[in-house]
Protein backbone atom coordinates (compact mmCIF):
# COMPACT_ATOMS: atom_id res chain seq x y z
CA UNK A 1 0.00 0.00 0.00
CA UNK A 2 1.06 3.87 -0.69
CA UNK A 3 -0.42 6.87 0.67
CA UNK A 4 -0.14 10.05 -0.88
CA UNK A 5 -0.53 14.12 0.96
CA UNK A 6 -1.29 16.45 -1.36
CA UNK A 7 -0.59 20.47 -0.39
CA UNK A 8 -0.15 23.86 -1.82
CA UNK A 9 -3.26 24.10 -3.54
CA UNK A 10 -4.80 27.38 -3.40
CA UNK A 11 -6.26 30.20 -5.15
CA UNK A 12 -4.27 32.56 -7.20
CA UNK A 13 -4.45 35.37 -10.56
CA UNK A 14 -3.61 34.44 -13.16
CA UNK A 15 0.33 34.61 -14.57
CA UNK A 16 1.06 33.48 -10.94
CA UNK A 17 2.87 30.79 -9.41
CA UNK A 18 1.73 27.67 -6.93
CA UNK A 19 3.71 24.57 -6.14
CA UNK A 20 2.12 21.47 -5.24
CA UNK A 21 3.30 18.61 -2.88
CA UNK A 22 3.03 15.00 -2.74
CA UNK A 23 4.02 12.81 -0.17
CA UNK A 24 4.18 9.04 -0.03
CA UNK A 25 4.29 6.70 2.69
CA UNK A 26 4.06 3.16 3.04
CA UNK A 27 5.59 1.06 0.53
CA UNK A 28 7.64 3.57 -1.63
CA UNK A 29 10.15 1.33 -3.01
CA UNK A 30 6.96 0.01 -5.40
CA UNK A 31 6.46 3.54 -7.15
CA UNK A 32 7.64 3.15 -10.95
CA UNK A 33 5.88 6.41 -11.74
CA UNK A 34 4.86 9.27 -10.27
CA UNK A 35 2.72 11.95 -11.60
CA UNK A 36 -0.07 14.84 -11.58
CA UNK A 37 -3.40 14.73 -13.19
CA UNK A 38 -6.01 17.27 -12.65
CA UNK A 39 -9.71 17.37 -13.35
CA UNK A 40 -12.00 20.31 -14.04
CA UNK A 41 -15.84 20.69 -13.35
CA UNK A 42 -17.66 19.17 -16.17
CA UNK A 43 -14.65 17.46 -17.73
CA UNK A 44 -12.70 13.94 -17.64
CA UNK A 45 -9.79 13.63 -15.13
CA UNK A 46 -6.40 14.14 -17.70
CA UNK A 47 -2.80 13.77 -17.19
CA UNK A 48 -0.95 16.91 -16.47
CA UNK A 49 2.71 15.30 -15.72
CA UNK A 50 4.68 12.18 -14.80
CA UNK A 51 7.69 11.29 -14.01
CA UNK A 52 9.48 7.83 -14.08
CA UNK A 53 11.69 6.26 -11.78
CA UNK A 54 14.66 6.95 -14.86
CA UNK A 55 14.26 10.78 -14.57
CA UNK A 56 11.94 10.57 -17.54
CA UNK A 57 9.41 13.33 -17.76
CA UNK A 58 5.89 13.64 -19.73
CA UNK A 59 3.53 16.81 -19.97
CA UNK A 60 0.35 17.50 -20.92
CA UNK A 61 0.88 20.19 -24.41
CA UNK A 62 -1.26 22.66 -22.23
CA UNK A 63 0.95 22.83 -19.73
CA UNK A 64 4.30 22.45 -21.48
CA UNK A 65 7.28 25.28 -20.57
CA UNK A 66 5.44 26.33 -17.59
CA UNK A 67 4.81 23.30 -15.30
CA UNK A 68 7.53 21.26 -13.89
CA UNK A 69 7.37 18.15 -12.06
CA UNK A 70 10.76 16.79 -9.62
CA UNK A 71 11.43 14.60 -7.27
CA UNK A 72 12.98 14.59 -3.44
CA UNK A 73 13.86 10.91 -2.87
CA UNK A 74 15.34 11.27 0.13
CA UNK A 75 11.49 12.56 1.39
CA UNK A 76 9.89 10.57 -0.51
CA UNK A 77 7.82 13.67 -1.72
CA UNK A 78 7.34 14.99 -5.42
CA UNK A 79 6.40 18.40 -6.86
CA UNK A 80 4.44 20.60 -9.59
CA UNK A 81 5.61 23.39 -9.93
CA UNK A 82 3.00 25.79 -11.77
CA UNK A 83 4.37 29.13 -13.27
CA UNK A 84 2.26 31.33 -15.61
CA UNK A 85 -0.86 29.89 -14.47
CA UNK A 86 -4.39 30.37 -16.16
CA UNK A 87 -7.71 30.66 -15.52
CA UNK A 88 -7.87 27.08 -17.54
CA UNK A 89 -5.56 25.84 -14.84
CA UNK A 90 -8.28 25.54 -12.69
CA UNK A 91 -9.08 21.90 -11.58
CA UNK A 92 -8.68 19.75 -8.62
CA UNK A 93 -4.87 17.93 -8.62
CA UNK A 94 -4.21 14.69 -8.00
CA UNK A 95 -0.95 12.79 -7.27
CA UNK A 96 -0.42 9.28 -8.78
CA UNK A 97 1.42 6.83 -8.71
CA UNK A 98 1.75 3.56 -10.63
CA UNK A 99 3.60 0.67 -8.70
CA UNK A 100 4.85 -2.96 -9.46
CA UNK A 101 1.88 -5.31 -10.98
CA UNK A 102 0.21 -2.17 -12.67
CA UNK A 103 -1.14 -0.83 -9.10
CA UNK A 104 -2.06 2.83 -8.91
CA UNK A 105 -2.80 4.87 -6.12
CA UNK A 106 -4.04 8.23 -6.07
CA UNK A 107 -4.08 11.52 -3.29
CA UNK A 108 -7.00 13.01 -2.00
CA UNK A 109 -7.14 15.92 -4.36
CA UNK A 110 -5.85 19.40 -3.72
CA UNK A 111 -7.76 22.58 -5.36
CA UNK A 112 -6.46 24.98 -7.74
CA UNK A 113 -8.09 28.28 -8.53
CA UNK A 114 -7.05 30.93 -11.16
CA UNK A 115 -8.70 33.80 -11.49
CA UNK A 116 -8.16 36.16 -13.91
Amino acid sequence: QVQLVESGGGEVQAGGSLRLSCAASGSTFSINVMGWYRQAPGKQRELVAILDKGGSTNYANSVKDRFTISRDNAKDTWYLQMNSLKPEDTAVYYCYVLRTYGLTSWGQGTQVTVSS
